[in-house]
Order: C-alpha cells, then sequence, then structure tokens
C-alpha cells in the first residue's frame, strides 16, 4: 500500500506543474474539481449497490451489463508527465542570479540496462596514468599554465574561474562550460564533487615523456583531442552545444538534419567522387591534399573546394548547410592544426569516409575500425591512395554502400546526444574518483546556470543556447559503463585496425604496380 501511495504522490507530482506556485484561481479550481468528484463517486456507490440489490433479487442478469458498466465508468491510465523547466531570464536579469527552481534530484522514469557503446572504455584509457598514484592538488594545479578554466562542481553547483593569461578562440570555452551545464540537468544531483582544468586550444600539451619517471605527476588536463605520445584528457567537443561563428546547429537538431538529407539521393546516384571542402590555409596536409584536384592534366577521382567562412558569413550561410550536403559517394576526412570538428559530420553522411591517416583523436574515433566504419588513406601519397579507394569502391558498390552505412550508423546512434551526455558523465564519475583532495571554490570563481551563459548572450549565439537546453532531467539512467580492456584485449583490438589498414595498403601497392592504371 505505501509503494502504492508513493507511486501515485510521484504521478501526482509530475502532473502539477501548474500547482508549484500559490495560486489562488487555480486552488479554488482544484477544491471545486474535488468536490465534484467526490459527489459523483459516492453517486455511483449508491447506483452500484442497488444494481446488486436487484440481482440477488433476480430482477436482471448483471453479466449482460458488466463490461459496458467497466468501460463507463473505469478510469483510463494516466501516463506521467515530465515537467519543463525553460530558461528564466527574467529572474536572472532581477537579480543577476541562477535561480533555485531546478530539481536538485530525479528519479527516472525508465529502467536503462543497456551498457554503453564500446569507445567508453577509452575513459579508462584516458585515466590510467593516474590510476595508481591518484589525482592531487599539486598535479592538478600544474595544468593552470596551460588553460582556459577551472571548473568546479559543488554540492549540485557549478562554478568557473576563467583564465586571462590566454587568448579564448572564439566562443568555444562558452559552449563548453554550457555543454556541462546541461550535463547536470540532464542528471541532477548524480555528478560528484569535482575541479578540473580545461584548455580549448587545438593541440595537445601534456607530453608523456616529460613524466616518466616515478611520482612525476603529469597534470590532468582536458581538451578536446589528444595524440598517442601525450596525456592530455580527451573531452566531447564544444559544437556539440553549437558552434555560432559558423552556423552549426547543436547536435541533436544537426543530426537530424543530415539524416534527412541523407534521404534525398541514394547513395548509387550520388555523383562518383571523393568530395571535401575547407580551409587549406591552416596546416600543410591541407594544402598538399589540395594538389589532388582534378585538372586537365591529371584525374585523381577527386573534387576539392575552398571553404571561405568570411564570404559563407556575408552569404548567411546557405552554401553550408551540412543537411545539404551527402550529394557525392565519397567524403574525405583530413585533419586541421589538430582534429577537426567536421569529421562526426562526414562520417554521418551514408558514403564511405575516406580518412587520411591522423595524427590526433577525439572521444569516439579509437572505437572505429578500418574497413567497417571507414577507408584508410595513406598521408604521404594521398592523390594515388584516394584514386585507388573511389576505384575500389565504384567497383565494388555493395562493400562500400556497407562501410558508408556502418560508419554513418556509429554515428546516428553511438553517437547520439544522450550518449555523449553519457560519456562525460562517466569521464567525470571515473576522474572524480581519483581526486585525492577536497574540490573548492576559488575567490575568484563565480556561480555558472543556463541563464547566466543564455540570457547574456544575443543573436544566434543565445538561439543555439536556447536550441541545446535540456528543459528536464533525462527519462532514465546512464548506460553501465564497461570495463577496462585487458591488455591482450586491447592488444587484439589495436592489431585489428593495424591489419585492415595495412590491407587496403597491399591492395593499393598492387593496383599501382600495373603499368594500365598510372597517371
Amino acid at each position: 500500500m505505501k509503494e502504492m501511495k508513493n507511486e501515485k504522490l510521484m504521478n501526482e507530482f509530475w502532473l502539477r506543474p501548474a500547482f508549484q506556485k500559490n495560486n489562488s484561481a487555480k486552488w479554488k479550481y482544484f477544491k471545486k474539481k474535488t468536490t465534484v468528484t467526490l459527489t459523483t463517486s459516492l453517486l455511483l456507490f449508491f447506483f452500484l449497490l442497488v444494481v446488486s440489490l436487484l440481482f440477488l433479487t433476480r430482477w436482471f442478469d448483471l453479466a449482460k451489463y458488466t463490461s459496458t458498466l467497466f468501460y463507463k465508468f473505469a478510469s483510463p491510465t494516466i501516463q506521467p508527465q515530465v515537467v519543463e523547466f525553460p530558461l528564466d531570464c527574467a529572474a536572472w536579469n532581477q537579480s543577476n542570479t541562477c535561480p533555485r527552481n531546478y530539481p536538485t534530484s530525479y528519479k527516472p522514469l525508465h529502467p536503462n540496462n543497456s551498457t554503453c557503446p564500446e569507445y567508453f572504455r577509452w575513459i579508462h584509457e584516458d585515466l590510467k596514468p593516474w590510476k595508481e598514484t591518484g589525482i592531487t592538488r599539486e598535479m592538478l594545479e600544474k595544468g593552470k599554465r596551460h588553460a582556459h578554466f577551472r571548473l568546479i562542481i559543488l554540492d549540485g553547483k557549478i562554478y568557473v574561474e576563467k583564465y586571462n593569461t590566454k587568448r579564448f578562440i572564439q566562443t568555444r570555452h562558452l559552449y563548453t562550460m554550457y555543454g556541462i551545464v546541461q550535463l547536470l540537468r540532464w542528471y541532477p544531483g548524480r555528478l560528484p564533487n569535482l575541479e578540473i582544468m580545461f584548455d580549448t586550444d587545438d593541440r595537445p600539451v601534456v607530453r608523456s615523456k616529460d613524466y616518466r619517471k616515478p611520482n612525476s605527476g603529469p597534470p590532468p588536463l582536458f581538451r578536446y583531442c589528444s595524440d598517442w605520445h601525450s596525456l592530455d584528457i580527451v573531452f566531447p567537443d564544444w559544437s556539440f552545444w553549437g558552434w555560432a561563428e559558423t552556423n552549426i546547429r547543436p547536435w541533436r537538431g544537426v543530426i537530424k538534419d543530415i539524416k534527412e538529407g541523407n534521404k534525398i539521393t541514394k547513395w548509387k546516384d550520388r555523383v562518383p567522387f571523393a568530395y571535401w571542402k575547407g580551409n587549406p590555409h591552416v596546416t600543410p596536409i591541407r594544402k598538399d591534399l589540395m594538389k589532388c584536384n582534378v585538372t586537365d592534366k591529371q584525374n585523381f577521382d577527386t573534387l576539392l573546394y575552398v571553404q571561405d567562412w568570411d564570404d559563407q558569413s556575408r552569404k548567411g550561410f546557405k552554401e553550408s548547410d551540412l543537411g545539404n550536403q551527402c550529394t557525392h559517394r565519397y567524403k574525405i576526412y583530413v585533419e586541421g592544426w589538430a582534429w577537426s570538428v567536421s569529421e562526426k559530420y562526414i562520417l554521418a553522411c551514408d558514403s564511405p569516409t575516406l580518412y587520411i591517416r591522423p595524427r590526433f583523436h577525439d572521444f569516439f574515433i579509437r572505437g572505429m575500425i578500418p574497413q567497417h566504419h571507414y577507408w584508410p588513406i595513406r598521408e604521404n601519397d594521398k592523390c594515388k591512395s584516394l584514386k585507388f579507394a573511389v576505384q575500389w569502391g565504384n567497383n565494388h558498390t555493395h562493400k562500400a554502400e556497407a562501410i558508408g552505412k556502418a560508419g554513418s550508423q556509429f554515428i546516428h546512434e553511438d553517437m547520439k546526444m544522450e550518449y555523449v551526455f553519457d560519456y562525460i558523465f562517466h569521464l567525470l564519475n571515473e576522474y572524480a574518483k581519483l581526486l585525492k583532495f577536497e574540490p573548492q571554490v576559488p575567490s575568484e570563481a563565480v556561480e555558472i546556470c543556463s541563464e547566466s551563459l543564455a540570457c547574456t548572450s544575443h543573436g544566434i549565439w543565445r538561439k543555439f543556447m536556447e536550441e541545446a537546453l535540456e528543459k528536464s532531467p533525462s527519462y532514465t539512467n546512464p548506460c553501465t559503463l564497461p570495463p577496462p580492456y585487458e591488455p591482450q584485449q586491447l592488444k587484439s583490438f589495436v592489431e585489428q585496425k593495424i591489419k585492415a589498414t595495412q590491407e587496403v595498403e597491399a591492395w593499393e601497392n598492387e593496383y599501382w604496380s600495373n603499368p594500365k592504371n598510372k597517371q
């Protein structure tokens, strides 16, 4: 009985957004409705009593009317409704303090017994340098000279201390902070107390060779990408909550746009060449890629275009809609100054991604496999490698289409926003377990919330923050974090990727050894 009562109260709570404020008119209506309901119940009771007496005296057969009575008077099952909490800019503008109306805890409506995608296992690998020693205050402070900000979660509130010694790149830092704020709205009361240092620049800076001595204590520094020679902790990039400077919407919206765009042209009907569009001036590897473009004297089956973001801004980004760029059979991914934000959008197109061998990795690419999710391209002989990839795909259309579908499915399913939140959730929880000190709020830190970031923004910056706002807690618990790789498991997984890449390179060598295939 107690459990039924608690469940009834919980359902009533979810159905009562209108009564959370002391509104006398609504209260009178509620009292009136309650009185009417009681009167109806008494009349129904006496009616059924009379019917029962008639049945006992055999005046009529009750069975003829039972079902009719049930369907007429039985209450339909009422599904619990989730209360939404939109931005409260009026409260922020009045007091410049974060509202306190959002839940500090939640009870999921549905269980979640699923295990997180395989790439979540890399969380353990990224935190392994501190597994034995833990993370001390001294280690954390070492990262300050590289960090753009320190973020603290304490008793369910978020505080930030910004460092102006480094130049901020656009509004990366604001959208990264905003993303963590949304995580706490998604899973209120579920994040532990912690402190992190975050660097929003591109390239990793914590070199593993500098911390090989015992007890050398590398700084735990968060950023968007790392490489095999660095210890930086990878974190989902800011664009999941929007990239206003390039008119790229938050992830939930843009992935829907791409999914709809994929339906416009079937893969076999797409342009049978490899496509890339971007800024070639940020790094030598991109300048080198442009040499592969089609000319009167050469044809490597590539169509390469320069993206001028300033020009696109003046034109209202009409030619850079991600939902309309899945028009070619093959899409090329090439790094920029470090890893490139474009990676996830390219992989989502249902076309095989011709992935030029990277130096850097973000948080999810380590879970993808060559020949299954993408096609590997040599970085030191791009043109011939791209040419062979297109020729192979056009001669093995079923296999090529399957690679495009597998890569796209990985992005649309294993990278949906719920899993992005779960990844950050588990990363921060595992990180917090390693802390050997009590998190504190520095005197220069300020509390942040959705209102402090969105209500003070304007134009498209505010528009994207409003779109990315989590208005209510999650319906479910986070997925279950899979265990760390055993050494042999990790070795086998890496060897599988190496073998698949080497197999493609062997096919390339055989193709170009044939004189008729030479340019």
